[in-house]
């Protein structure tokens, strides 16, 4: 289960618009990978192959991998090390935000960047270490498992 704390819709023509003026275009197969990561809110390379999938038989892990690369290079998405396996990618369509990941229902809730300031503020003053918020991952119990 994912809560996210904002919905951002994004324009595929502002995403060619950025590809163009970087020198790339936003191929059928490009777009089908954004569209998955767009879709799945947080999202390893094997979730996204599945996703593509249902689309379009001609792609394959590598080809994920490669244009994830890509799209993170150009800036629109970006990964978090959410699991002790895979990175998992989310499109930068969303703000910035931390992620609290359960160990135990492996559910996500993301963070606001100002929740996180004051934490990032003192590692800052303390250690002269600045956060970089997109990256924070905190693992605990969530509130419903808590519970139980």
């Amino acid at each position: 289960m994912i809560q996210h704390a904002h919905d951002h819709p994004s324009s595929t023509e502002d995403w060619q618009s950025r590809l163009r003026a970087r020198g790339y275009r936003l191929t059928p197969q490009r777009e089908l990978v954004l569209g998955a990561v767009e879709r799945l809110g947080h999202a390893t390379p094997d979730a996204v192959l599945t996703a593509v999938r249902e689309e379009s038989q001609a792609v394959n892990i590598s080809t994920i991998y490669r244009t994830l690369e890509l799209l993170e290079e150009l800036g629109l998405v970006r990964h978090a090390h959410i699991t002790d396996r895979a990175p998992t990618y989310h499109s930068t369509a969303a703000p910035e935000h931390g992620h609290l990941v359960c160990r135990e229902c492996r559910g996500i809730t993301e963070v606001a960047p100002e929740t996180v300031e004051p934490f990032a503020a003192s590692l800052s003053e303390r250690y002269d270490f600045t956060v970089d918020v997109g990256h924070l991952t905190v693992f605990g119990t969530c509130a419903r498992c808590h519970g139980q």
